[in-house]
């Protein structure tokens, strides 16, 4: 059991493990070890803390583990706890299945592991603007139907949310075919989840090579409602190092007054992105080889204006299926996972 604290001046959940807890009160209780005759020469190492944030014991990785080990792959299933161990986001992006229940069930576990966890929204209408594929909700009343039940699933438990992937900066870009309706409906998102109480909420702004005009970026993202939000989000799905977007973020957080903070995705990128504008023929965000896992996830960076490292991407997810091969967008990948991981530094 791990007793879950919001501490406001740190804007963080801290967790205490039960088991301090219950030294405190063992020894509150009158009798210590040595005066009834037990022998504490013998030092005790406690167990590490678990992460912060959420790790799913049934992820894909963690899945993938289990069979490799059965299947005598045993080292490759060593290398591969690299991700299955360490706390990823659960992406939402519309369907069939009922997201009230769906948010629910997934925030349940995270409860009683203790720790919080992270969700991607990615269901805004006219999501990717046509790039490999297509998505979202189908009109935006359709849109705000589905957030409102989104929050309802969260119930006043701690969550950290990124919201919608790509959905500003394409705002920017201009290849979104209703711009005010784009704002308007992040805008709303925004306040939904706020209402909560819980939610902390973070609204995706592209990457330090996506839009260079930070002034452009940042009244998009106010006219989205990033000041009522906690801050943004950078790197999504992408490879550049954390130097750069941590440069990068402090530009944008200028353009919108300097005090506003951001979370950056470390998922993929320990070697960088790949160079040149193509990899083998396919774009060269699209699976490029060579690359690796990142920092760990942590809530405690130690970076000037930023929350926190996050794996907001799945490692082993593919990008689409940009090379002959490749498997679709979002399908479970186990080699390219084992490529991420064997390029970790640890």
């Amino acid at each position: 059991m791990v007793r879950t604290i919001y501490r406001p001046g740190r804007r963080r959940w801290a967790l205490v493990p039960a088991g301090v807890v219950l030294i405190a009160l063992l020894s509150s209780c009158g009798g210590g070890a040595a005066q009834r005759g037990v022998d504490n020469s013998a030092s005790f190492s406690p167990p590490p803390p678990p992460p912060v944030f959420y790790v799913d014991p049934d992820s894909e990785a963690a899945q993938e583990v289990d069979r490799w080990e059965r299947a005598g792959r045993v080292a490759d299933a060593e290398t591969l706890r690299r991700i299955s161990t360490r706390p990823s986001a659960k992406w939402l992006v519309g369907g069939d299945a009922p997201v009230r229940e769906e948010v629910d069930d997934y925030l349940t576990q995270a409860t009683i592991a203790g720790q919080t966890p992270v969700l991607v929204i990615h269901n805004v209408p006219d999501r990717d603007c046509d790039r490999l594929g297509s998505g979202g909700a189908a009109t935006g009343q359709e849109y705000q139907r589905w957030i409102r039940e989104l929050a309802g699933g969260i119930e006043g438990r701690p969550v950290i949310v990124v919201l919608e992937p790509g959905a500003v900066p394409d705002a920017v870009d201009r290849c979104v075919r209703n711009l005010k309706e784009r704002l308007l409906l992040l805008r709303d998102a925004v306040a939904v989840l706020k209402s909560t109480g819980a939610a902390r909420v973070y609204l995706d702004a592209g990457h330090p090579e996506w839009i260079s005009d930070t002034a452009s970026l940042a009244t998009a993202l106010g006219q989205a409602g990033v000041r009522d939000a906690d801050g943004f989000a950078l790197n999504v799905a992408n490879f550049l190092r954390t130097r750069d977007n941590v440069r990068y973020g402090h530009r944008l957080s200028d353009a919108l007054g300097g005090d506003v903070r951001f979370v950056i995705d470390t998922s993929r990128n320990g070697n960088g992105p790949a160079a040149g504008a193509t990899v083998d023929g396919a774009p060269s965000w699209c699976n490029p080889p060579g690359r690796a896992l990142g920092e760990k996830p942590t809530d405690a960076p130690g970076l000037d204006r930023v929350d926190a490292l996050l794996w907001i991407k799945y490692p082993g997810e593919s990008d689409g299926a940009c090379r002959p091969g490749e498997p679709e967008r979002g399908v479970w990948w186990p080699e390219y996972a084992l490529a991420l991981a064997r390029g970790a530094a640890g």
